[in-house]
């Protein structure tokens, strides 16, 4: 029964499931980087940003799994901790500048980099 188990996880992954995996992990990150440059609502380049990170947490549980190693998956976790910590810091930016101008558009603090 064990030989069973082993075959049966052993080839649970094959090298087209990780090309699909690694192939939509690309498009996200494509897709995030894209939103990123082309927008200027700073809402949506933040929630691109957050897009970006997915896609890595996406590759990386893919190679994890492919390697058959847990640290795609710690790699995973401290992703997430960033994200939710930028996530704050984004909102509470976003609060603090609409507060300001009433707008959230990025070309009107353009000022700001000396």
């Amino acid at each position: 029964m064990s030989d069973l188990l082993h075959m049966t996880l052993a080839s649970a992954m094959t090298e087209a499931d990780l090309a699909r995996f690694l192939v939509l992990s690309s498009l996200l990150f494509a897709v995030g980087l894209c939103g990123f440059l082309t927008r200027r609502n700073l809402i949506v380049m933040f929630l691109c940003t957050e897009l970006m990170f997915q896609a890595a947490v996406i590759a990386f549980v893919a190679f994890g799994r492919w390697h058959w190693d847990f640290s795609g998956q710690v790699f995973v976790i401290f992703i997430l901790t960033i994200a939710a910590a930028e996530a704050a810091l984004a909102l509470a930016l976003v609060v603090l500048l609409h507060r300001r101008r009433n707008t959230l558009d990025a070309d009107t603090w353009t000022e700001l980099h000396e």
